[in-house]
């Protein structure tokens, strides 16, 4: 165990939390931004608003909007929130966005790639020995191709959970004990790997330990009374290599 890990597991057991942080069987994925790359929309929101930039603003709002909705007691699905807000953010930028526009945004949001060096990472991680699965804000696509699909990753997964079924957004923790229940497992079994500080923060309050992938925007945050994630890697092959040599040498 590396001592960033057993720091963290010593805390946690020093306040009375022992079943927090066992070895993880289950590694639970983040697909947006950690899996697949939506810096891919970037030309449809140069094209549509003049500035790439504005998708930044408005998967930022997303983000936090979700979060509002389950925070208020209500539910919206994830697409037509996005919808909302893209009418939204093109009120606040004087820019009329249309029907179409918001089509082609929907459909760009089903296809976006998977980031260069996820495959390798899922392979690696999977070879291992470990169960691996997906957790997402993200709608499921009845009768067409999940993202994960479209990008050529759902083969490396068993499962691929969403919000839909608990109607709450991450990091509501009931969304991530719904994949500790539905696979039977504790959450201290799961390790919930995310490219957002927010979605680490979120399972391991719930139970889970956590690894963060420092995509290009993310960070961790240097907040001592919050949980720090157990592993920290800028992608997936580096992640896969810590969580075997911790766990699997």
């Amino acid at each position: 165990m590396n001592r960033n890990l057993a720091t963290a597991t010593a805390q946690r057991r020093s306040n009375g939390a022992e079943w927090i942080g066992g070895e993880p069987s289950v590694l639970v994925f983040d697909v947006n931004e950690t899996l697949i790359d939506f810096e891919s929309m970037n030309p449809l929101f140069e094209k549509i608003f003049g500035d790439k930039r504005v998708m930044r603003e408005w998967l930022g709002h997303l983000i936090m909007y979700s979060m509002t909705v389950t925070l208020s007691g209500l539910y919206e699905g994830y697409f037509t929130l996005g919808q909302g807000l893209l009418k939204m953010v093109g009120d606040i930028h004087g820019v009329r966005v249309s029907d179409a526009d918001i089509e082609e945004i929907r459909q760009a949001m089903l296809t976006m790639p998977a980031h260069p060096d996820v495959e390798e990472g899922l392979s690696r991680m999977k070879d291992a020995g470990f169960r691996l699965v997906t957790l997402t804000n993200s709608p499921s696509n009845p009768g067409g191709q999940s993202p994960l699909e479209h990008a050529g990753l759902a083969h490396f997964f068993e499962r691929q959970f969403t919000i839909e079924t608990v109607r709450a957004y991450k990091p509501a923790q009931q969304v991530y004990h719904l994949v500790a229940q539905e696979l039977d497992v504790p959450p201290s079994s799961c390790f919930m790997v995310a490219a957002h500080v927010w979605d680490t923060v979120g399972a391991q309050s719930a139970g889970y330990t956590a690894g963060l992938v420092t995509r290009p925007g993310n960070a961790p945050l240097p907040v001592a009374s919050l949980p720090q994630p157990n592993l920290i890697a800028p992608d997936l092959p580096a992640l896969a290599g810590q969580l075997i040599q911790v766990w699997r040498s």
